[in-house]
């Protein structure tokens, strides 16, 4: 069971996590030529201007006193796609920035939780980091509309998948919130199964 500082420390690392994701969103738009992130606030460190209150706080809060992974999203930057480059290409650098950022938030807590040999909070808080991060990196790359991984998997598709997804996007989030309601068994052992393989990494990475 949680105690209260555990809470906080959930709390602190998803409203820096989500703000982090949601930057880098709107910094790479930014760079491919959409000016549109600078013009809505997002190339910023408030969490006000990202976060959603049930899909950023609430839902990962819940999931966090349950015990399952933590997954969650955050107000979708708004881009003008007619302004990237690269088209199709370019919105797809633009929704994968989001969960390599989570990616790599996970990894510098790995890192940081091995070589630093942390204990109390701060050790809590870069546990914390690590599964987090890794939760919002998975659950944003699956491929649904408007998750980010439908961006990639957009840039990627024949053209007859590509229509298919564009008629379809408007009841994406729809099929999200159904996914995660009565499928939330199943997508959490898939992550769970995800998550070990990403560690697995780190490790390989960190100890060769």
């Amino acid at each position: 069971m949680y105690d209260i500082w555990n809470i906080v420390i959930v709390l602190v690392v998803i409203v820096f996590s989500m703000t982090l994701h949601e930057m880098a969103h709107g910094f790479v738009a930014y760079k491919l030529g959409d000016q549109t992130p600078k013009a809505d606030g997002r190339l910023t460190f408030n969490p006000i201007k990202h976060l959603d209150l049930y899909m950023s706080v609430i839902l990962p809060l819940l999931l966090a006193l349950s015990g399952g992974p933590i997954f969650g999203g955050a107000k979708p930057v708004r881009i003008n796609t007619n302004k990237l480059r690269w088209d199709e290409w370019g919105f797809a650098l633009v929704a994968i920035a989001g969960p390599l950022t989570n990616l790599l938030l996970a990894f510098i807590a790995f890192q940081f939780l091995y070589y630093a040999s942390p204990t109390g909070l701060f050790q809590v808080f870069l546990v914390q980091a690590v599964w987090v991060n890794l939760g919002f990196c998975i659950f944003n790359m699956i491929p649904i509309p408007p998750l980010d991984g439908s961006r990639v998997l957009y840039a990627l598709a024949p053209e007859p998948v590509q229509n298919f997804m564009e008629k379809t996007e408007r009841y994406g989030m729809i099929v999200v919130l159904v996914l995660v309601v009565f499928g939330g068994t199943l997508l959490s052992s898939i992550m769970i199964g995800a998550m070990q393989g990403i560690l697995t990494g780190f490790q390989w990475l960190t100890f060769g």
